[in-house]
């Protein structure tokens, strides 16, 4: 007989306002790179589109820091051409990295405008080196949905799952798209999701209710951080964090 699996640790974290989500959250990256170059020698980190991470960006070109010892990866990009301004990539680079010298070969965007199916596999073999992430970033969308993981669809919640998933049905558009499976978003040291905005209200109470949604399926053994305005908590989830 099996062990079950342990229910996963959530630990709320509020925010007074966006500024402050913004400083909380280049504070938990920056310690996350010092721990894992100590221990490791290297930081490996996964980023996500959005308004909220870009602000954070912006702030993280300015850091001073060894920037040879970082390796980016990203959660999830549109099937769309290179230089498109709603390519994931596209954003975090003008607002970041292109802007700090992080060897290019250490900044691994996905090739997503070769199609999904070619795109997933490719970035797989390129992850299949990397046996765990120092740190994800994560948002929280409107639906519940994270990276390109969306209710009703396919989130690659099982043991077995890949590590990235050809999406090509997404309900906001673009419809193809590439994601890491919720499985290998699992598959690091620490998750840290940022949570802004009133638009977000009625997933954050669907996620402290227990239903399941895609950001729920986000499972790493350290358990799940969540950087959340303080407005988005109804009183008594206030009560209860």
């Amino acid at each position: 007989m099996t062990n079950p699996v342990a229910p996963t640790l959530y630990r709320w974290h509020k925010a007074s306002d966006v500024q402050d989500l913004h400083d909380a959250a280049l504070t938990a990256i920056l310690d996350a790179e010092v721990l894992a170059i100590q221990h490791r020698g290297a930081f490996h980190l996964v980023i996500s589109g959005g308004e909220t991470p870009h602000k954070i960006y912006q702030q993280l070109r300015t850091v001073q820091t060894d920037w040879s010892k970082w390796h980016v990866y990203f959660s999830d990009e549109r099937c769309l051409p290179k230089t498109d301004k709603n390519r994931n990539s596209r954003m975090a680079g003008e607002a970041w990295l292109d802007h700090v010298p992080i060897p290019e070969n250490q900044i691994h965007v996905i090739p997503a405008e070769i199609g999904a199916p070619q795109a997933a596999l490719r970035y797989a073999a390129m992850l299949s080196t990397v046996k765990m992430f120092d740190l994800v970033l994560l948002g929280l969308g409107e639906d519940g949905h994270t990276a390109s993981l969306f209710p009703n669809h396919e989130w690659g919640d099982k043991p077995d799952s890949p590590d990235t998933l050809a999406v090509i049905d997404a309900p906001k558009p673009p419809p193809h798209r590439v994601s890491l499976s919720a499985t290998r978003l699992s598959c690091s040291r620490g998750v840290l999701f940022l949570v802004a905005g009133e638009s977000k209200r009625s997933a954050v109470t669907d996620w402290r209710n227990g239903k399941s949604i895609p950001s729920r399926a986000i499972s790493p053994l350290a358990g799940v951080d969540i950087l959340i305005e303080s407005d988005l908590l109804m009183p008594q989830m206030i009560e209860n964090l």
